[in-house]
């Protein structure tokens, strides 16, 4: 199984580079490729629902402990909010340090305002209210569906529940969940074996649609934003992994399919159940990955409130508009609450910038200016995205003294020593 990971990655990566290179030389072919990633992404969302509903559901009511599981939530919650907000301030001084917007020379007569006329009449609600209901189903089916992670989570947190209060007569059902999260992973690997055909297809539609040009256009605000989330990396992330004693470089290594595939797909969810069983084989805890991660994804995405941020003072800066300092935290405090409980939205994070800039008397232009490199910009956000969720996991699990740092030392040198890593133990001791 190592030597095929290892493979994996490897196919991933050479097709990013033919994706490229496609894209680069045959732009009016490679357009007709999205076809591909589209297919490969409907695979993924197909596994999706019925993995994090039976991994949550197993290792919740495999542990029986409910208690337990109101503290982890807490300290999940407290985590998210901390390393967001450290995020957001992280953008805002970059913004205000770099100034992408100022002298930003282009066409602004090429750019459709269409787009974004669109984004300014989608309405979302972000009251507080309005995000506790919905994190409440109508229809756990309706729910997988629609891939709303965190409404699955909730129904799967209240099955669980029963489960326990049950007691054995509902033992079946338990063997039934532990089965199928079984089948489930074995499932995650044969989609997988696509991912090369989904990965080639999502980068040569880019670089055919947008041309390799635009990379030179868009150079300092593509450069500002990679450098803002790489320093996100290493100055937060890294750091937090330091005083949990967890090895850092180690850990990224171990993401580093996950992570590939996220950014060359620009999509969470076509990592996310890679992502699950490479940090419970690094030692976090069942009942602690399929909590913490899917919900992560509606709270914890430290690469787009980072980008958030940046951007929202881009656009700003693009309309000649110098912001105090005041006005620019009451920009960050809105941003810690529009970015939160609307996963599922169509281009997400510039639906919520439109809102947010509108709403403070911005003009949108710099919206439209962003438009036509929001996909080679969601590759990097999307990653850290990834990456920040992981780590989470190994957090909360360090927090609560239940992180598995023999495991971790195996798998690692497992890896290191290339033998097989330890048998797949998603549902074993259950």
């Amino acid at each position: 199984m190592q030597g095929a990971a290892s493979k994996l990655t490897l196919f991933i990566f050479l097709a990013l580079v033919f994706g490229i290179l496609f894209g680069w030389l045959a732009p009016d072919i490679a357009v007709k490729m999205q076809p591909l990633a589209d297919m490969f992404l409907r695979m993924v969302k197909m596994i999706i629902a019925p993995l994090i509903f039976a991994t949550l559901v197993v290792g919740i009511a495999g542990h029986g402990d409910v208690k337990h599981l109101g503290k982890i939530g807490l300290k999940t919650l407290v985590y998210f909010e901390i390393v967001t907000t450290l995020a957001l301030i992280l953008g805002l001084v970059m913004a205000n340090v770099y100034k992408p917007g100022v002298g930003f020379n282009i066409d602004l007569s090429s750019v459709s305002m269409a787009a974004v006329e669109k984004m300014q009449n989608v309405q979302l609600d972000h009251s507080f209210s309005h995000l506790l209901v919905d994190m409440v189903p109508t229809s756990v089916f309706k729910s997988m569906a629609e891939g709303n992670l965190l409404q699955i989570v909730v129904f799967a947190i209240f099955f669980a529940l029963a489960i326990c209060a049950v007691g054995q007569k509902a033992r079946p059902v338990l063997d039934f969940l532990q089965s199928t999260c079984e089948i489930m992973f074995k499932f995650t690997e044969y989609v997988m074996l696509f991912a090369p055909v989904g990965v080639f297809g999502a980068i040569a539609a880019t670089i055919g649609q947008n041309g390799i040009g635009i990379l030179v256009n868009y150079a300092k605000l593509i450069g500002i934003t990679y450098f803002s989330l790489a320093l996100f990396v290493l100055m937060v992330l890294a750091i937090v992994c330091k005083i949990i004693k967890i090895p850092f470089r180690a850990l990224i290594k171990a993401l580093k399919a996950p992570a590939l595939l996220a950014f060359t797909t620009a999509s969470s969810e076509a990592a996310l159940p890679k992502a699950m069983d490479v940090m419970e084989k690094f030692g976090v805890p069942k009942n602690i990955v399929s909590f913490v991660m899917p919900t992560g994804y509606t709270f914890n995405l430290d690469g787009s409130t980072l980008y958030l941020a940046l951007t929202a003072l881009f656009c700003a800066q693009i309309a000649g508009i110098d912001l105090p300092i005041e006005k620019q935290i009451l920009i960050m405090l809105t941003l810690m609450l529009t970015s939160k409980g609307i996963a599922g939205v169509p281009r997400v994070s510039l639906v919520v910038l439109t809102g947010t800039l509108s709403s403070f008397g911005i003009p949108v232009v710099g919206v439209a200016i962003l438009l036509g490199i929001d996909q080679i910009l969601d590759m990097g956000r999307t990653t850290v995205n990834l990456i920040g969720n992981c780590v989470a996991t190994t957090v909360v699990a360090r927090w609560e003294d239940s992180f598995d740092y023999e495991k971790m030392e195996k798998y690692i040198n497992d890896k290191k020593n290339k033998k097989p890593p330890l048998p797949n133990v998603i549902s074993k001791g259950v």
